[in-house]
């Protein structure tokens, strides 16, 4: 098998993060706060230590965060410094990569310590025209990020995974983008829209940075409800994929609401994860 030139640049540039996670002992994993978000709403600092208390290694942020004014932001990164945990990255509306907007997400990344200013999901306008002008955005917010160390990424739900006249949004997107933008797998709504997330983190070598460990049922009264482990993804052959092919840096765990609590469910998915994946 032969790589094509864009397949060979994007391996070429994960390979030093690639042999400092070989030497870790562990892919570190991480909490997206949405998981827990009314906590988060009403006791924001209390919910991270609960977060960090639970044994999770770091976290992403979702798009409230970028409300926060500077001094918020400040005092959540020495939070952050004192439980000894990292904010991986942000999730961001499509809003905030606006020229008017994406400033200020660079400004409360880099204060944060993230590594990735992640676009949750797009406005694309109908049609594959309308993905390759979400590429375009993706490309532009990277070349403006790179100055302050940062990189941007796109994380998918099942759209992007549902074909568009005889292509899938997701591969137009893995295609009109540098290969320093991440493609964050969503592996819970890529399952829903019928992908196969093993596959895709195959095609797309050194650019499936970070997933979002999300399971997925096909019954109806369960869905997205099912606690890591219990749903249908092939998580053993996700890690290995991942870790061999795909370039990953950080896990997040997500949880979209269980029949626990969200702090307990955030807790028992991550010792599910820990059986799948021991450190």
């Amino acid at each position: 098998m032969t790589l094509s030139r864009r397949s060979f640049l994007a391996v070429s540039a994960m390979l030093p993060w690639a042999m400092s996670a070989r030497a870790s002992s562990t892919i570190p994993v991480g909490l997206e706060m949405y998981s827990v978000r009314d906590a988060l709403q009403k006791d924001p600092e209390g919910t991270v230590r609960a977060v960090a208390q639970a044994g999770y290694q770091g976290l992403e942020f979702y798009a409230p965060y970028f409300n926060w004014s500077e001094a918020q932001t400040q005092d959540m990164r020495k939070l952050l410094d004192d439980l000894g945990i990292r904010c991986f990255s942000t999730h961001n509306s499509f809003s905030y990569f606006s020229a008017e907007n994406l400033p200020k997400a660079r400004d409360r990344n880099g204060i944060l310590g993230s590594k990735y200013v992640v676009m949750a999901s797009s406005e694309a306008k109908p049609g594959l025209d309308g993905w390759k002008q979400v590429a375009d955005t993706l490309n532009s917010a990277a070349e403006r990020l790179e100055p302050a160390g940062l990189k941007a990424g796109y994380h998918n739900h099942t759209p992007e995974f549902t074909p568009v006249d005889g292509h899938r949004p997701i591969e137009i997107l893995a295609m009109h983008t540098k290969p320093s933008v991440m493609l964050q797998l969503d592996v819970g709504t890529c399952l829903e829209a019928g992908g196969n997330p093993v596959a895709w983190i195959r095609a797309n070598p050194g650019r499936i940075r970070s997933l979002h460990l999300k399971d997925w049922s096909s019954d109806p009264a369960k869905g997205y409800k099912v606690l890591f482990g219990e749903g249908a993804a092939d998580w053993k052959g996700i890690f290995a994929a991942a870790e061999s092919t795909g370039g990953v840096e950080y896990y997040l765990i997500e949880q979209e609401g269980s029949r626990y609590s969200e702090l307990e469910t955030a807790q028992r998915c991550l010792r599910a994860f820990r059986t799948v994946h021991p450190s």
